[in-house]
């Protein structure tokens, strides 16, 4: 049976019209919103920029800094070249954290100094920063800064952060180099809890985890086959 019904055709006059009452009774709104949006968008672009320069300066001051932090010259690393009056003088990793924050540099500037203020026993400051740091993807130079978060907490006593920070050092290396390290560190930190059985575990997990690691290698002094070492750690915590 044929269908009968037939498509109505579209009054342009009366959609237009519809349109700009909608209009009318939204103009304001509508403004606000079309200005929002580019204010959003020039915000984002502008604020790309901003911190595009930003983040080379301060890469830039991060450079200068090296050669302290590199000498161990901690205090002149902290607190920059007082001395000097030029424009581009060393600002020091403090002052670069704070002035140059939301960037990359300023990040990194936070666990130079912590780890600077570490190098000179304090531990308290050292925390501070080193708290501040926020690891990246990278598996190397964030596990350190882990790792030394790690050290200043067992240097102030708090040995049960510091043994979770180790493991979470260990987690962000995730490789035979470094985890093994830092998982023996957490490990003989149990022990001198007397957590036996927890340390023991982590010494289990290493010769699992990383048999190509210097704990579990067997080697040979003068014709004598030597067993991996952490078999050692395992037999003595069983």
């Amino acid at each position: 049976m044929a269908n009968n019904t037939t498509a109505q055709p579209l009054d342009i006059e009366v959609a237009l019209t519809k349109s700009e009452k909608f209009i009318n009774q939204y103009k304001k709104p509508l403004i606000f919103g079309f200005a929002a949006i580019i204010a959003i968008v020039l915000a984002w672009f502008g604020g790309h920029r901003w911190l595009s320069d930003r983040e080379e300066a301060a890469q830039a001051q991060l450079a200068l800094g090296a050669t302290y932090f590199a000498t161990g010259q901690y205090d002149l690393a902290l607190k920059g070249d007082t001395a000097s009056t030029a424009k581009d003088a060393f600002k020091g990793y403090e002052r670069i954290a704070k002035e140059y924050s939301f960037t990359d540099a300023a990040n990194v500037a936070n666990l130079y100094a912590g780890i600077s203020y570490a190098k000179q026993g304090d531990m308290k400051k050292a925390i501070e920063y080193l708290e501040a740091f926020t690891p990246k993807d990278d598996t190397t130079i964030s596990a350190n800064g882990i790792a030394a978060l790690a050290n200043c907490y067992a240097a102030e006593g708090q040995t049960d952060k510091a043994v979770e920070t180790f493991r979470k050092a260990a987690k962000k290396a995730s490789n035979a180099a470094l985890s093994p390290i830092y998982l023996m560190q957490a490990a003989q930190m149990l022990e001198s809890m007397k957590k036996v059985q927890e340390a023991n575990r982590i010494y289990v997990e290493i010769k699992e985890n990383y048999p190509t690691s210097q704990y579990c290698t067997v080697t040979n002094s003068n014709g004598v086959v030597i067993g991996p070492e952490i078999d050692k750690y395992i037999e003595r915590t069983k």
